[in-house]
């Protein structure tokens, strides 16, 4: 049979086993335990503290409602808040601040300045807060310094809250006053351009009038009566016409008659009884009619144009029988030489005095239809025109509209921007505001005494049990009957205790007492210790 076979195994351990080996080796435990701990506590206590200030700025909407005033800053808080800490976090204010307040011992160390920018860097935070229940929207957000003395924490926190509500001021106002700006130039173009459109516009209409589109009813009423005028000229020419041969016909019959009395005329000078004659009885016809009728009557006034004829020829008869001759010797054939050639010669001289009217007539209306019958065509070229002038005029009205129309919205943005720059120049737009002034701080946030504390104490904890349990297992001491049957099968026969005088027994009683005490007190002094210091700070 092998030996191996014959060595019996360790039992499992059990509570009592594992208190046991807590009783022997209390001292590897209470002491890792109490040193570890009170090195992390004093490492805590050695450590330059750091107080950390905080304030809290929230973002205060513009105090005239948008409705009124539409607010011509349209980048996002939160990438115009990240341009801020950029700016207020670099170089050149950093090394303002720091010399400012003598931060770092930055007269010491005037080398190179780099490392305790970035330095201030690491002790500056700014956290953003959202509004509540909308995740997307900046509300507000802190601001955090960190510094070895309280004092110096909070003024610089009181520095850096000034700077971003500063340079928030400056920022708004000057992309206010950028967009206000350009909307002025954008709306001088425009302003150029419309004048352009205008004048363009209206040279065309100047160069093309009458032809234009709104004047084509016009056109059609005006070309509509110059037609009916033309029409009526026309039928007034054939009239005159038509009269014209009447009175030359007529004009013929008067000289045919005439020609025939001329011929029955002899040489000698008429008689002038004869004349007296016809006068006297023309004179007893007229006393009759005057007895009966008014002078304004007619038949009156006629016998009275004969008396007054008849009288002239007699006169030119007692003038001389020469006097009515021509220069050439002949007989004047027009000059009457009775009361009926006269009566025969008066139709006919009224006849060609209508001839000449007629004439007249018919040269003015040949010149009407002529002149109708131009101004006909103009206007018949100008309908015919209108079609292409629409399609022209269409393209530079879209243009003129198209510049107008922009024209007035610039207008409008730029009134509108305007009194957005005039807001932000009043301070009373979009603006940081704090609500949280930076707090003094009480106790140093760094090192956290309290988690050293804890932190020390499970290190304590996890080496202590390291460290007793090393030794329990290196120990070749057997300290009980099961230790002793796992090392030999061979059976226990008696036990002898340990054996001591009266005084070494009250000896170790007291060492083992003072050991309590002791171990007693250093593990109650880690949790009061801890205490005092999560209280106090």
């Amino acid at each position: 049979m092998n030996m191996a076979d014959q060595v019996p195994k360790s039992p499992a351990r059990t509570l009592e086993d594992y208190l046991g080996i807590a009783h022997r080796r209390q001292w590897w435990l209470v002491l890792p335990l109490f040193l570890t701990w009170a090195v992390f506590m004093l490492a805590a206590w050695f450590i330059p503290p750091k107080y950390r200030s905080e304030t809290v700025i929230i973002v205060e909407q513009q105090k005239i409602p948008e409705q009124y005033v539409v607010p011509n800053v349209a980048i996002d808080l939160q990438q115009r808040l990240q341009s801020m800490t950029q700016q207020i976090l670099s170089r050149t204010r950093l090394l303002g601040i720091i010399d400012a307040f003598h931060l770092y011992n930055r007269s010491h160390r005037t080398s190179d300045p780099d490392p305790l920018v970035d330095e201030m860097r690491k002790d500056i935070k700014i956290d953003m807060v959202q509004a509540p229940g909308r995740p997307w929207e900046l509300s507000a957000f802190k601001i955090s310094y960190s510094a070895g003395n309280p004092e110096l924490a909070q003024q610089v926190t009181q520095k850096l809250s000034s700077l971003f509500i500063e340079e928030n001021l400056r920022n708004r106002q000057q992309l206010s006053e950028d967009t206000t700006k350009f909307l002025e130039n954008q709306l001088e173009d425009a302003r150029k351009n419309l004048a352009s459109q205008e004048e363009r516009l209206r040279d065309f209409k100047t160069t093309y009038l009458g032809e234009l589109p709104e004047q084509l009813q016009t056109n059609i009423q005006i070309l509509s009566g110059l037609q009916s005028r033309l029409q009526a000229a026309t039928e007034a020419l054939d009239q005159a016409n038509q009269q014209k041969l009447y009175l030359e016909s007529l004009l013929s019959q008067y000289k045919t008659v005439r020609s025939q009395l001329a011929a029955r005329r002899d040489n000698s000078n008429l008689d002038p009884l004869s004349i007296d004659d016809q006068l006297a009885r023309l004179k007893a016809e007229l006393a009759d009619l005057s007895s009966r009728d008014t002078p304004k009557h007619p038949d009156v006034v006629r016998l009275k144009q004969q008396i007054a004829d008849a009288e002239r020829l007699k006169q030119q008869m007692k003038d001389g029988p020469n006097s009515g001759q021509a220069d050439g010797g002949g007989e004047d054939i027009g000059r009457p030489k009775s009361v009926s050639d006269l009566q025969v010669m008066s139709p006919m001289l009224q006849v060609e005095s209508q001839i000449k009217s007629n004439q007249l007539e018919i040269a003015n209306r040949k010149e009407e239809i002529k002149r109708l019958e131009a101004q006909i065509e103009m206007h018949q070229s100008r309908l015919n025109q209108t079609p292409v002038r629409e399609q022209q005029l269409a393209a530079i009205t879209r243009d003129h509209e198209q510049s107008r129309t922009n024209y007035e919205s610039l207008l409008n943005k730029k009134m509108q921007s305007e009194m957005a720059t005039n807001l932000e120049k009043r301070q009373e737009g979009e603006q940081f505001r704090i609500i949280d002034p930076p707090n003094f701080p009480q106790r140093p946030y760094f090192p956290d005494r309290f988690k050293f504390s804890l932190f020390g104490l499970i290190a304590g904890i996890v080496l202590a049990a390291g460290i007793a349990g090393l030794v329990e297992m290196n120990d070749p001491r057997i300290n009980s009957e099961e230790d002793l049957l796992s090392v030999t099968p061979l059976p226990i026969l008696a036990a002898i205790p340990g054996l001591q005088s009266s005084a070494e027994q009250q000896k170790t009683i007291w060492y083992q007492r003072l050991q309590l005490a002791t171990a007693l007190l250093l593990i109650a002094a880690i949790p009061v210790i801890t205490l005092i210091v999560y209280y106090r700070g």
